[in-house]
């Protein structure tokens, strides 16, 4: 930090108690000057000889007390004026009277600008005295304290609580354009000291110099006051050689220096929530119109904050939200509520392009609105049946590899609702195609007791379809033997139940887990063709036996009747269809 010393006497001020400051003098003080709450006995001829308004003050009260009859009769008489509204207070006051009477005196960054506005107040010109305080001032600052990166920012931190003084002499513009003019250069040129806390990546594994980053600056900016950064932010801009990505980083840095628990997934108490209230919704007024200029993550976790904080900018910043939702992931959108989330997932599809299908995105989106419902499934209280299926079923025609998160979503809200009967049950699990199982999750559902028996019937039939493909690609047959659906006719959730035989399933499942295995040993042995083959025979012939009494009692497990391909056909009325061979 840059430093002055004035003045070479030494400094012979004085303590008398908390309200009295007073120079350890031969010479009695002959002036009280009263600065607030503070006294200071001082002698008047130092102070009239650098002080235009002093000598203009004193000169009154002197005038004034003359004319007093009642203090003739004192032998000795001090004049006592006071100010009251001098900037920087005591401390910058004193700081003048040390340099009237000579003594050493240190400025800094920090106490800089209040001697600044205390000499202006005090008039204390190169017309009252060559080489007086005011000169001296601005020669530090423009040579030393203005030159510094630091010293800039500490500088103009200090001037919001010296305003309107501060802004009249311009030093809080000069501040402005130190710190824009210097976090414009190019990079190449930064020669000084700067905060950054970003880990440095090392060229080939050997510790080189390091090129300065383009957003060496975000950090340093982070100490000042919102109104300061604002104005500090808009100027770095308004020179026009900082990119918008760099502007978003610095608003990203700030939002998580200022804001309590930004970067966190959980709630904070917060009692100021108009001081944080007005932050959030001037880094909002500061994010670039550019799409890219800020991250998703960021954007997430400032529409977090801001419904936290009730602010006036939500809407446009949902919708920023919204259109990129597909680079979210869950821990950013985790504390929404059901009812953001749904309306985020519609800004994201009417932001859609209807000439471009961009599955990766949709895909993306479908990701995490599984991810997302899983997680909310596990609050029974927050989540309840239709919010559940009015959010899935947005982006139930989204494209996914693979149904594994439909199915983790459905089980988790099951397990969390053990009340739901057979119909609702039914209802949520038509999101759910049975054919887009991994082999992992069929062999979790095919033992999950909350599924309704036909959802698990449908896995079990689906994972003999894929081991009997697969035993059939590698004898060179090309279509397993596999039991058709029946037709269906009218039903009803008792007849559901009692149609299935819990023997049979439990059978089915124990020839699917020798299938697997004979599988494996197949692998092993190099002897495919003769054991899955068999296998999968085996299994056909215990959907023989289910389907045969489907059929006797009128049912069927159909995989055309519904929305989606695999999913469950639960209707109480009557419906019917073709018989298909799968």
């Amino acid at each position: 930090m840059k430093f002055m010393k004035l003045g070479s006497k030494p400094d012979s001020f004085q303590s008398e108690g908390d309200n009295a400051r007073y120079v350890a003098s031969d010479l009695a003080t002959d002036v009280i000057v009263i600065i607030g709450d503070v006294k200071f006995y001082l002698h008047k001829f130092p102070l009239l000889s650098k002080s235009a308004r002093l000598q203009k003050l004193i000169t009154t009260t002197t005038t004034s007390s003359s004319s007093n009859e009642d203090d003739q009769i004192h032998h000795h008489h001090e004049d006592e004026i006071e100010i009251a509204d001098i900037p920087g207070g005591p401390a910058s006051f004193e700081i003048c009277a040390k340099f009237c009477y000579g003594m050493t005196v240190t400025l800094n960054a920090y106490n800089v600008v209040a001697a600044r506005c205390a000499a202006e107040f005090l008039e204390m010109y190169e017309t009252v005295e060559k080489g007086n305080l005011v000169y001296k001032i601005e020669v530090f600052l423009n040579s030393s304290i203005l030159q510094s990166w630091k010293d800039s920012i500490i500088v103009l931190q200090t001037t919001r609580a010296l305003s309107p003084y501060s802004e009249e002499l311009k030093l809080t513009g000069r501040c402005l354009d130190s710190i824009a003019s210097r976090a414009s250069i190019d990079t190449s040129k930064v020669e000084w000291s700067y905060t950054y806390s970003k880990k440095k990546n090392l060229d080939n594994g050997l510790r080189k110099p390091q090129a300065v980053p383009r957003d060496w600056w975000v950090e340093d900016l982070c100490d000042l006051h919102i109104d300061l950064y604002k104005r500090a932010v808009a100027t770095i801009e308004a020179r026009g050689n900082v990119s918008a990505d760099v502007i978003g980083e610095a608003l990203h840095a700030y939002a998580i220096r200022r804001i309590p628990g930004f970067s966190k997934n959980s709630s904070v108490q917060i009692t100021d929530f108009a001081k944080y209230r007005a932050l959030a919704d001037s880094i909002i007024e500061l994010i670039p119109d550019e799409k890219r200029s800020v991250s998703s993550s960021f954007l997430t976790k400032l529409l977090r904050a801001s419904i936290f904080l009730f602010c006036d900018e939500v809407t446009g910043l949902k919708n920023r939200v919204g259109e990129r939702l597909d680079e979210a992931n869950l821990g950013d959108v985790l504390l929404y509520d059901v009812e953001l989330m749904h309306s985020l997932v519609e800004v994201f599809l009417k932001s859609r392009d209807p000439r471009e299908d961009d599955l990766t995105a949709k895909a993306s989106v479908a990701k995490l609105v599984d991810v997302y419902l899983a997680e909310k499934s596990r609050d029974s209280d927050s989540l309840p049946l239709q919010k559940f299926l009015s959010l899935a079923d947005m982006v139930s025609s989204f494209p996914r590899q693979s149904h594994d998160g439909v199915y983790r979503a459905i089980d988790m809200f099951l397990k969390e609702h053990p009340e739901m009967n057979k119909s609702e049950k039914k209802r949520i699990c038509r999101l759910m195609d049975c054919r887009k199982l991994s082999a992992e999750a069929c062999a979790h559902a095919v033992q999950n007791e909350r599924l309704p028996m036909r959802v698990v019937v449908q896995v079990l039939f689906f994972e003999q379809v894929r081991a009997n493909n697969n035993g059939s690609s590698s004898t060179g047959n090309s279509t397993p033997e596999i039991i058709p659906a029946s037709r269906s006719t009218n039903t009803t959730d008792q007849e559901d139940t009692e149609c299935w035989d819990t023997e049979d399933i439990k059978a089915l499942r124990g020839e699917l887990a020798s299938l697997r295995l004979a599988k494996n040993q197949q692998e092993n042995n190099n002897n495919k063709g003769k054991l899955m083959k068999g296998g999968g025979l085996g299994v056909s012939r215990v959907f023989s036996k289910l389907w045969s009494g489907k059929e006797r009692s009128g049912e069927m497990m159909s995989s055309s009747g519904t929305s989606s391909p695999g999913s469950i056909n639960d209707d109480s009325k009557s419906s019917s269809s073709t018989s298909k061979k799968h």
